[in-house]
C-alpha cells in the first residue's frame, strides 16, 4: 500500500488558518470587551467624580436651609461661586421647583425656565426627590446631565434640584485613540500568530506522517488491520488508517453498550432493591429501588461504603460475617422488619467466568402492604368466623332446646322464637352488609349520582328517626337553616343511608336524655355535613380505627344493641365513592362528632334537584 501525499489540501494550512481566525476573533472579543469597559469605567469615574464633588461641596445641605431660592438668588448664587470648583467641561446649575434656574456656572441660563434649556425628565426625578441622570447629544457634543435633589433641613420634602451638565468629548477621544491603538495590536499579533501557526502545524503534521508510516507496517504483517487511504492530506491519511479498526472496535464496543444499558435499565427501574458486595463486604452496585427501602439519599457518595454502611442494623442471621462465612453456597432467605416497614430478603453468590466467587448478590423485597393484606384477610376471615357462629350457636341451643320439649311450654316456645329470629335477623344484616361491602370494593355497586338538596335529604333523615330519638328522651336538634341552598351530587338512597348510619349510631351511644345535633351548611367550596353527640365517646386509641372493618370500641355493648361492626366502613366507602371524605373527633365520656365533607355541585337549574 502506498500513500499518496500531496500539498493541495494539506492540514498544516488548514491549521495555521483555524489558529489565525482563533487568535483574531480572540484578539477582536479582548478588544471589544476591553474598549467597552473602558468607556463604561471612564463614565462610571466621570459620575463619581462629579457625585463625589456635589457632596463634598456641602451643597445640597447648604441649599436645603432655605424654604424657596427664588427669595434668595444672590446667597444662592455666591454659595455656588464658593462651593463648586468651576471646570471647562462641567456646567452645573440650581434649579427651583418651580422650574426656574436659580444661580448657574453659566451666567447665560439664570432665570431661565429650565424645561427649555435642560432634560425635563431627569429635573422632574430630582424634584420629585430622586438622583437621575441621562446621556444626550448637544450641539454635536455628547453631554452627560446629572441631577441631585435638594431637600428642605426641616420638612424633608425636595425644593430644588442641582443639575449638572458634562463634556465628554475628552472621554470619546480618549477611547478612539484607544482603538487605534488595539487594532494595530491585533494586526503585529496575527502577523505573529502566522509565523507561529505555520511552525505548530509543521511540528503536527510531520509526527501524523510518522504515525502513518508506522500503521502502514502494522498493517503490512505487524498488526492484522486493513487500512484504506483515500484523503489527500495527513489526518485524511490517519483516519483511513484507522477504519478498520474503529469498525470492529466500534461493533464491539456497540454490543458491550447494548448490554450494559439493558442490564442497567432493568436494575435501575426493576421494583426490588439490589445490592452487591465482593467477597471483601465493599459495595460494587445498589441500585434507586434498594436506597430507597434503606432510607439512603440519592445524591449519598457511597464509593467507599461496605455492606455494614449500606444495611445498617440487620438482624444477625443476615449480618456480613453470616453471608460471607455461611456454609449454604447456595444461598439463604429470610424476613426483617425495620422502622416499621417489613422485607423479605434473599442473597446468593455469584461467580465469575472461571467458576470463582467474588461476591454476593442481595435482593429486598418490600412486603408490607402484602404482609397487612394477608393480616388483613386472616382477621377478616376470623372475624366473619366468629360474628356468624355467635347467632348459629344460639339459633343451634334454642332450637335443640325447642325440639328437646320446650315447645309444650307456649310462653317459653315464644320467646326461644323470637331470640331465634332476632339472631336469624342479625346473620341478615352481617351477610347484607358484607355482600354490599364486598361490591363497593370490587367497585360493583353502581352510584346513581343526581343533583341533590343536602338540607332536603338531611332533613328527612333526621325525621326518620326522630321518634327513636324521643324514645330514648333525646334532644334532636336541627342546627341547619331549612331555606339554604346547598347542592351536592350524590345517589341519594347511599347517601341517606349514610346519614341514617351516623344519627343511629349517635342515638345508640348516648344515654336517655342527652343531645344530638345536625347541622349542615357550605364553606370553602364544601358542604359540610356534622353529626354532634354527647354520648359516651371513645378513647384516642380507639378514634383511628373506627371505620375498620369489625372493629367495636365496645364490643359487648356493640353487640347487644344489635350492631355488625361494619357500618362506618360501609359509610366511609359510599361518602369516598361519592368524592367525599369523613372525619371522626370524640372524647370518651364527652361524646362523638362525625363529619362529611363533599363538594358542592355546579349549579344547574331547579329542575335537576332532588
Amino acid at each position: 500500500m502506498n500513500i499518496k501525499r500531496t500539498a493541495k489540501g494539506s492540514v498544516r494550512w488548514r491549521i495555521i488558518l483555524i489558529y489565525f481566525l482563533l487568535v483574531f476573533i480572540a484578539m477582536t472579543i479582548v478588544s471589544v470587551y476591553l474598549m467597552g469597559n473602558i468607556e463604561k469605567y471612564q463614565l462610571n469615574s466621570l459620575k463619581q467624580n462629579i457625585a463625589s464633588n456635589i457632596n463634598e461641596s456641602n451643597l445640597l445641605s447648604t441649599l436645603g436651609r432655605y424654604d424657596d431660592l427664588l427669595l434668595h438668588k444672590e446667597e444662592v448664587s455666591d454659595i455656588l461661586d464658593a462651593s463648586w470648583i468651576s471646570s471647562a467641561s462641567e456646567e452645573v446649575s440650581v434649579v427651583a421647583k418651580s422650574m426656574i434656574i436659580v444661580a448657574s456656572s453659566n451666567d447665560t441660563l439664570v432665570g431661565k425656565s429650565a424645561a427649555a434649556v435642560l432634560d425635563a425628565d431627569i429635573l422632574a426625578a430630582a424634584l420629585n426627590g430622586k438622583t437621575a441622570e441621562s446621556q444626550t447629544e448637544m450641539d454635536s457634543l455628547d453631554v452627560l446631565s446629572m441631577t441631585f435633589p435638594v431637600e428642605n433641613q426641616q420638612s424633608g420634602r425636595p425644593i430644588a434640584a442641582i443639575y449638572v451638565r458634562a463634556d465628554l468629548s475628552s472621554i470619546n477621544a480618549f477611547i478612539v485613540s484607544s482603538r487605534t491603538i488595539f487594532f494595530r495590536a491585533i494586526i503585529i499579533a496575527l502577523l505573529v500568530t502566522i509565523v507561529l501557526g505555520f511552525i505548530l502545524a509543521r511540528s503536527i503534521t510531520v509526527p501524523i506522517n510518522d504515525v502513518t508510516n508506522t500503521i502502514q507496517k502494522m498493517y503490512q504483517g505487524d498488526f492484522s488491520e486493513d487500512v484504506a487511504v483515500k484523503s489527500d492530506d495527513e489526518i485524511g491519511q490517519l483516519a483511513e488508517m484507522f477504519n478498520i479498526l474503529r469498525a470492529k472496535l466500534d461493533a464491539t464496543l456497540e454490543e458491550i453498550s447494548q448490554e450494559k444499558n439493558k442490564l442497567g435499565t432493568i436494575l435501575e427501574f426493576m421494583a426490588d432493591g439490589l445490592v452487591a458486595i465482593d467477597l471483601k463486604g465493599k459495595l460494587l452496585h445498589i441500585n434507586p429501588a434498594a436506597r430507597a427501602m434503606l432510607d439512603i439519599a440519592d445524591d449519598a457518595n457511597l464509593e467507599n461504603a461496605n455492606y455494614d454502611d449500606v444495611m445498617g442494623d440487620m438482624p444477625d442471621e443476615f449480618s456480613l460475617s453470616r453471608l460471607i462465612g455461611g456454609k449454604k453456597k447456595e444461598g439463604g432467605e429470610g424476613v426483617f422488619e425495620r422502622q416499621g416497614r417489613i422485607f423479605a430478603l434473599r442473597y446468593d453468590r455469584f461467580k465469575d467466568e472461571d467458576g470463582d466467587e467474588i461476591g454476593i448478590i442481595v435482593i429486598l423485597q418490600d412486603i408490607t402492604e402484602r404482609q397487612k393484606l394477608e393480616d388483613m384477610q386472616t382477621d377478616f376471615v376470623a372475624n366473619v368466623s366468629h360474628e356468624l357462629k355467635t347467632p348459629l350457636t344460639n339459633i343451634k341451643s334454642y332450637t335443640e332446646t325447642l325440639l328437646d320439649g320446650a315447645l309444650e311450654d307456649t310462653e317459653t316456645a315464644d320467646h326461644f322464637l323470637q331470640i331465634i329470629n332476632s339472631e336469624a335477623d342479625r346473620m341478615n344484616r352481617l351477610v347484607k352488609d358484607l355482600l354490599q361491602l364486598s361490591r363497593l370494593d370490587n367497585k360493583q355497586e353502581i352510584l346513581a349520582p343526581k343533583q341533590t338538596s343536602a338540607i332536603v335529604l338531611i332533613d328527612t333523615a333526621v325525621t326518620k328517626v326522630e321518634l327513636v330519638a324521643k324514645e330514648k328522651k333525646q334532644q334532636l336538634n336541627r342546627l341547619y337553616d331549612k331555606e339554604a341552598d346547598i347542592r351536592i351530587n350524590v345517589d341519594r338512597d347511599r347517601f341517606e343511608q349514610v346519614i341514617l348510619n351516623l344519627l343511629s349510631n349517635a342515638i345508640k351511644y348516648t344515654n336517655e336524655g342527652g343531645r344530638i345535633d345536625v347541622d349542615v351548611f357550605a364553606q370553602d367550596g364544601l358542604a359540610k355535613i356534622i353529626v354532634e353527640d354527647n354520648g359516651i365517646g371513645m378513647s384516642a386509641e380507639a378514634l383511628p380505627r373506627i371505620f375498620e372493618r369489625f372493629y367495636r370500641v365496645d364490643k359487648a355493648r356493640s353487640r347487644a344493641m344489635g350492631g355488625t361492626g361494619l357500618g362506618l366502613a360501609i359509610t366511609k366507602q359510599i361518602v369516598e365513592g361519592h368524592g367525599g371524605t369523613i372525619t371522626a373527633e370524640s372524647q370518651e365520656g364527652k361524646g362523638t362528632k362525625m363529619i362529611i365533607e363533599m363538594p358542592l355541585a355546579n349549579r344547574r337549574g331547579v329542575r335537576n334537584i332532588d
